[in-house]
């Protein structure tokens, strides 16, 4: 006997780690977010431009892992020539290769501005994802610290522009030379200490989230996370002195007052050349802002921001929200960083041969939008459907003739396309899934005297909580009523505009 065929295994749908599949409702408060930003943007002068999503590996930058097979950090494949290609990392380094390919034809400096989704080869988890989207403006070919302290002022209208107000988020600037004079200071100059100055800057970036007590481990001997010897894991530290660390700190505390913040600086960076050079173009970034009118209730100096990649020479600068809210779970959230940026003179300049100013900022959106649905500042609740033209027997073709005109007229509407004998209460669950405003029915009878039935399905979703048996009858009537065929438009505007629908662009 023959064996039965066996039958072909399911294949499971299912979504990688670290991706996300995102509805209407999602798209629609992005759209809101970007188009808001971009408004920001365009006002400063910046101008749009787009790069491809992959890039040869070579020109991503530095910070990439040099190895035969440069996926750590980044998804890389070789194409048919053996030539290594990745998907972008950020919006910076395609950026640089545009400028640096089309030097010639664009005008210097040259601002523009661009969003699109990243890619990390990280290890996803709790707001770590594989693939989000950034929005970023760049300025190609100015050395002037207003090129530095205008996107600073770009990053706080940009907040205010996204509903966030003023004083629940701080643009934090500080100089990568600073924390260079500090390394130097304190005898750490030189690639023979380049494990110790990493470890060092990472300490430094812990000010935000430890006391300066529980830093100054990290610079010496190291921490305990349990607060005590042998409680937790064990972070190794710099080993500096007491009297290094002191240096450290003394430099990188926060302060209220920009110009305290900068004194400190200048008294413990005085002997280094480059650390003076820091202080300096702080110092002109603050005045900027200051005769700009953003106080440091908007803008800080703040010695402790490092920003973590190695293409950032100068200025950099962080926008953090400093509201705090819960979660579902009741538990308290901080959401920190949203965006940042910073001043990189070398990115373009490998490409070159020849020295190219840059400066730009960065701004999360996917994680600025999980904060900003969070607070309550991003509409979340779907949006409205199209109208839904039914159908019943007869000719298709006249339903969709009420379609087309509906359409012609700028409304959002659809026949319905599921199968023809289904009911009209069938018909109704559909519009009601589609979250649609109305729904046009007509029968033989409307059709053979030329009337339609328009129904509210916005008025009608509100009629079970009406007690009053004359209020719901008489609520009912508005809700479902009939009308000349020919004022088909007339009505339907007449029931968007009675609750206010708008679906956007």
């Amino acid at each position: 006997m023959a064996e039965k065929p066996k039958k072909p295994q399911k294949l499971r749908a299912r979504l990688p780690r670290g991706l996300e599949d995102r509805g209407p409702a999602a798209i629609a408060a992005t759209r809101q977010m970007v188009e808001k930003i971009r408004d920001v943007y365009e006002r400063y002068g910046f101008e749009p431009v787009e790069t491809p999503a992959m890039e040869y590996t070579d020109a991503l930058g530095k910070f990439l892992p040099d190895q035969d097979r440069p996926n750590e950090g980044v998804f890389s494949f070789q194409d048919d020539d053996e030539q290594w290609i990745s998907l972008r990392y950020d919006l910076t380094a395609p950026l640089a290769r545009y400028v640096a390919e089309n030097f010639d034809s664009l005008p210097k400096p040259y601002r523009s501005y661009r969003a699109g989704y990243v890619y990390r080869n990280e290890k996803p988890g709790p707001g770590r994802f594989r693939q989000f989207m950034q929005f970023d403006a760049d300025t190609v070919g100015s050395a002037s610290p207003a090129a530095d302290a205008e996107m600073c002022m770009m990053a706080a209208d940009t907040m205010e522009a996204l509903g966030i107000p003023r004083g629940s988020y701080v643009v934090k600037v500080n100089n990568r030379k600073v924390l260079d004079g500090v390394l130097e200071a304190i005898g750490l100059g030189g690639e023979d200490n380049a494990g110790r100055r990493l470890t060092v800057l990472r300490a430094i970036d812990k000010l935000d989230k430890f006391s300066a007590d529980e830093v100054r481990k990290l610079l010496g001997p190291g921490r305990w996370d349990g607060g005590e010897e042998g409680k937790g894991d064990f972070t190794k530290g710099a080993n500096l002195s007491s009297a290094d660390a002191d240096v450290v700190l003394a430099v990188t505390a926060k302060r209220d007052d920009w110009k305290d913040a900068i004194a400190a600086a200048d008294t413990y960076l005085s002997k280094s050349e480059v650390g003076q050079a820091g202080v300096s173009e702080l110092e002109e970034i603050a005045k900027l802002l200051t005769a700009s009118g953003y106080g440091p209730d908007r803008i800080k100096i703040d010695p402790s921001v490092v920003r973590g990649l190695e293409y950032y020479t100068g200025p950099v600068y962080e926008v953090e929200l400093t509201l705090e809210t819960k979660d579902e779970k009741g538990r308290p959230v901080r959401f920190g960083s949203v965006g940042g940026g910073g001043r990189y003179d070398g990115l373009v300049s490998r490409f070159r041969g020849e020295p190219v100013p840059a400066t730009g900022f960065s701004i999360g959106v996917s994680r600025l939008q999980a904060a900003l649905t969070m607070l309550g500042k991003l509409d979340t609740t779907p949006a409205f459907g199209p109208v839904v033209v039914t159908v019943f027997g007869g000719e298709i073709a006249g339903y969709q003739q009420m379609v087309a005109k509906l359409r012609n007229a700028g409304i959002r509407a659809e026949l319905y396309l599921g199968n023809p004998k289904h009911s009209l209460g069938q018909q109704m669950k559909y519009a009601d899934r589609r979250n649609s405003p109305c729904a046009i029915i007509q029968g033989s009878d409307e059709k053979a005297n030329g009337k339609i039935q328009i129904k509210d399905l916005i008025l009608g979703a509100g009629l079970t909580e009406i007690k009053d048996r004359e209020e719901y009858l008489k609520r009912q009537t508005e809700a479902q009523y009939v009308v000349d065929e020919a004022s088909l438009v007339d009505e339907v505007k007449k029931v968007l505009a009675r609750h206010d629908v708008k679906w956007g662009s």
